[in-house]
């Protein structure tokens, strides 16, 4: 299922997650202007490395700042197109809503700590391997959390594959999500109990959306009273 958009409006321009989009884009195109080795150094550089963060755990204080920067940095790295597309999809269907509810500083920060969230318990479960993990999915799973927390009934549109057509459909948002999260879970579990790593950080989708969760939780009655003000205020503005 690939969501496309949803019957979910907002009175605000979403500042935040349109420049939030925009970063990553920015920066994958320099990536992609890049020649291999350059590319690689910067993957190594600002990429997430488990044996880096997972020895800065150990020992916070003396952990170099750059190692606890990655956290962040390597949220704005992406492998391939795939990988960015998908990413920002996600973001741009769900995260106009959450910004709604947080506001554009707010939501950065939830953004950003979700993120970091989700690059920790990645760390911790696959232990201190010197593979760089980079991606914004850790990020945007802390966003999915807060949209099924906050709207579980919104409807979603899907594009939904049949054969070799894909026909647009309607689906309530906790469906969408709600499978998403089961699938994350069950590969996440399959990676534990395999001997071979799956090359995509699935606990770190996991846990930002869990981390999401959690950060929305307090938010949940100005959600609602955000939806009790009449559709005719339904015009953006700053």
């Amino acid at each position: 299922m690939i969501p496309i958009g949803d019957a979910n409006p907002t009175r605000r321009l979403p500042i935040t997650n349109w420049t939030l989009i925009a970063i990553n884009v920015i920066v994958f195109i320099f990536e992609i202007s890049l020649r291999p080795r350059q590319l690689d150094a910067l993957i190594q550089t600002w990429g997430v490395i488990p044996g880096n963060v997972f020895l800065a755990l150990a020992d916070p204080i003396e952990a170099p700042l750059s190692i606890w920067a990655t956290l962040v940095t390597s949220q704005f790295l992406h492998a391939g197109w795939a990988h960015i597309i998908g990413n920002m999809l996600f973001l741009w269907v769900f995260g106009d809503n959450i910004e709604e509810v947080l506001g554009h500083l707010g939501y950065l920060v939830f953004y950003l700590v979700s993120g970091i969230a989700a690059g920790i318990v990645q760390v911790v479960v696959s232990g201190p391997i010197p593979i760089p993990a980079i991606g914004a999915s850790g990020a945007i799973a802390g966003v999915l959390g807060a949209y099924i927390v906050l709207y579980p009934w919104a409807r979603i549109s899907i594009l939904f594959p049949l054969f070799i057509l894909f026909w647009t459909i309607e689906v309530p948002a906790i469906i969408v999500i709600g499978w998403w999260f089961i699938q994350q879970f069950f590969y996440g579990v399959g990676v534990l109990s395999s001997a071979a790593a799956s090359g995509i950080a699935i606990w770190a989708h996991i846990g930002g959306f869990v981390a999401g969760l959690v950060l929305i939780l307090p938010f949940i009655g100005r959600a609602r009273r955000r939806r009790r003000i009449p559709q005719y205020y339904s015009e953006w503005h700053y």
